[in-house]
């Protein structure tokens, strides 16, 4: 469905100095440098698969969905999307896709969500029975059949997400790009967007790939995720793999019974551990420890404390993805998986 090799994107950035002097110094000669938005990116998604497309601002993400769409050319490399080049911007490659942009919108606000959607129904041409068809499956999934003769921007921001879903979605393309999808909504909105993406996929079987600063989004609807830091891919593959190669640590949190007798932490962590003493009070204790440590620990801990419930819990995902983004000198390697993905 999505076929990458080696697509980069450069885009050279005119330099100013600050002040007048630097202004006039800009009329005689321009300064410019090459920015690497995107470098080399090599990967693949098959049918039904969600992917995750994580970084940092500015790392390229929106640059490379951007070029997967169509709407920028790349400067090297090349991709197939349903088997075109999408800045060709053939027919049925437009007929084939969708762009779902949280901070953008596509639906003109001064019309209720019903004639949008006609409108996009006479531009993609789709049959009346299977306009119909679609709408009414869309509208009753995301709840929004009362609101369809409301005009856009007298919608909530959750209400107005719910209708650019369906516009992009009422000529059931085969690929779905979604560029944070749930930016600023409330948890309620994002819990419906993400449950009603997961019922599409299973549905429709598209392929998809999803950019998103919620780690919730990306862990309730990825399996698999491409992690770029300054335009390179430095991961590509299960969201599992990531916490066992790079979440070398896991937590221990201890319940003790009321009124337990005190025992000296210090002596039961041991020595030379790399441990670290998260939370401790009277009836609640949280340790951070190497992850082949934790069964001894946890034994140790169990047989010294009164103990009334223990759980060992994975570190935050986020946290450990924020670490091998900003990880400078020995950089992640790539996953063996890398550009492996169903094809």
């Amino acid at each position: 469905m999505i076929h990458v090799q080696g697509l980069s994107k450069e885009f050279r950035v005119h330099k100013k100095q600050e002040g007048l002097l630097g202004s006039l110094r800009s009329l005689v000669r321009r300064q410019s440098v090459v920015k690497q938005a995107v470098k080399a990116a090599t990967f693949h998604v098959g049918e039904g698969e969600i992917v995750g497309l994580v970084g940092a601002n500015g790392a390229g993400k929106t640059t490379l969905v951007k070029m997967l769409a169509g709407i920028i050319h790349p400067s090297g490399g090349d991709a197939r999307v349903l088997g075109h080049r999408p800045w060709e911007r053939a027919r049925d490659f437009q007929r084939g896709i969708a762009l779902i942009m949280g901070q953008k919108a596509q639906l003109w606000w001064d019309l209720p969500a019903a004639d949008c959607f006609l409108l996009l129904k006479e531009i993609y041409q789709i049959p009346e029975e299977r306009y119909r068809q679609t709408l009414a499956f869309l509208t009753e999934t995301l709840q929004v059949k009362g609101e369809l003769n409301i005009q856009i921007r007298r919608l909530s921001l959750g209400e107005r997400m719910k209708m650019e879903l369906i516009a992009a979605l009422l000529h059931q393309p085969r690929v779905v790009f979604l560029d944070e999808p749930t930016i600023g909504l409330d948890l309620s909105a994002q819990r419906s967007i993400r449950e009603f993406l997961l019922g599409y996929r299973e549905e429709h079987r598209p392929a998809m790939i999803l950019t998103s600063h919620y780690m919730e989004d990306i862990e309730r609807l990825c399996e698999r995720i491409l992690i770029i830091r300054e335009g390179e891919l430095v991961f590509d593959g299960p969201l599992a793999e990531v916490m066992r190669t790079h979440a070398r640590h896991k937590v221990i949190s201890l319940q003790l019974k009321p009124g337990a007798s005190p025992v000296s932490l210090k002596r039961l962590l041991g020595v030379g551990l790399d441990v670290e003493l998260l939370e401790e009070g009277p009836e609640r204790i949280r340790i951070q420890a190497p992850r082949d440590e934790v069964p001894n620990l946890a034994g140790r801990l169990v047989s010294e404390l009164q103990v009334h419930d223990l759980a060992v819990e994975e570190m935050d995902i986020g946290t450990v993805i924020e670490g091998l983004l900003h990880a400078r000198g020995a950089s992640a390697a790539p996953s063996a998986e890398a550009g492996q993905g169903a094809a």
